[in-house]
Parts: C-alpha cells; sequence; structure tokens
C-alpha cells in the first residue's frame, strides 16, 4: 500500500522544491495556483510518477497537495471502483497534478492513456483544448475523457456522495462496455 512505497534521494528533492512553510500568506496563495514541473539538472522534465503499472492505458489524474499520491481512503475507493470494473491498480497510472503540473501533450506522449479520469480536474487546467461538463464522457483526439467532481466529494456516505457515485458507475460502465 502508500506505506510501502520508498523515495530515493531525487524523488523527495523534486518534491520538495518549495519551501515547505510560505513565508508569507501571499506565497501560499502562489504556490497553490499552480504545481511546479519537475526538471532534472539539464532542463528536462522528470517522467512523471504514478501509482500503478498502467497496462490498461487508463489514467486518472487528482489533486492532493498533502500526499504523494492521495490519501488512503481515497486510494480504497478506487480499489473498489476499479474492482467493480474488473480492473485493478496495475491496470491504472494514478497522477498527483499537485506533485507535478500536468500537460496533456507531455502525458500523451508518456503515458499513452486511452482513458483518462479527471477527478475534480478541470480539463482546460492540463491544456485539454475543450470543455465538458461533470459525468459526460467525452472522446477526443484517440483517448476518452470523463470529468468528475474530486474524490472527496465522491468518497462520501451522503445521499450527494450516493448520487455521484452513482453517476460515476453509469460513466465507468459505458467506457469500459460493461
Amino acid at each position: 500500500m502508500l506505506s510501502d512505497i520508498q523515495l530515493n534521494e531525487a524523488m523527495l528533492a523534486g518534491l520538495y522544491r518549495q519551501p515547505l512553510i510560505p513565508a508569507s500568506k501571499e506565497d501560499l496563495e502562489k504556490a497553490k495556483e499552480k504545481p511546479v514541473s519537475i526538471v532534472n539538472a539539464s532542463g528536462v522534465d522528470i517522467p512523471y510518477k504514478f501509482l500503478g503499472k498502467n497496462q490498461r492505458h487508463i489514467v486518472m489524474i487528482v489533486d492532493f497537495p498533502h500526499d504523494v499520491f492521495l490519501p488512503e481512503e481515497h486510494l480504497k475507493f478506487i480499489s473498489k471502483m476499479l474492482e467493480a470494473c474488473k480492473l485493478n491498480l496495475g491496470h491504472v497510472a494514478i497522477l498527483n497534478r499537485a506533485a507535478s503540473a500536468v500537460d496533456i501533450n507531455r502525458l500523451k506522449k508518456e503515458l499513452q492513456p486511452e482513458f483518462l479520469l479527471l477527478f475534480g480536474i478541470e480539463p482546460v487546467s492540463i491544456q485539454l483544448p475543450l470543455s465538458f461538463p461533470h459525468f459526460k464522457d467525452q472522446e477526443y483526439a484517440g483517448c476518452n475523457y470523463l470529468f468528475t467532481p474530486p474524490l472527496n466529494e465522491l468518497n462520501q456516505d451522503t445521499d450527494e456522495g450516493k448520487l455521484l457515485k452513482s453517476k460515476l458507475w453509469l460513466c465507468l460502465k459505458k467506457m469500459f462496455g460493461m
């Protein structure tokens, strides 16, 4: 699980390129606005770090500023969702946009997604040249996209959370031909 993840020195340095404690409120707001792209000494982008093995080219993008990938309770939710779709973490790649800026062109080169699920991530924020509403799957340039509310809204045991989960389930059944 997440507690078994080991990070080397370069990965740790990449995660903490900015001060851990912002000097001012203004610095804190700037840090929230745009995640940084992690580059090596020669200025080349370091490949995206992701959870999973991406065997089925299903990419999920989340945004959790205080986690390497995502909180344990949301990982359990995603695991159950994948299991219901007859998939597992080996089939997907989970990227945390808070750890590194995501650009659709670079993402397509590196991970070659056939399906891209955006959990609370606006399509235009990853430079997709289109916008679409929640739970409206969208095919574009050889990839199927799905934009949903953030995981912390989906993963609730409230009536609203249950409604959002049912909408997500209907979309996933359609996307994966179930």
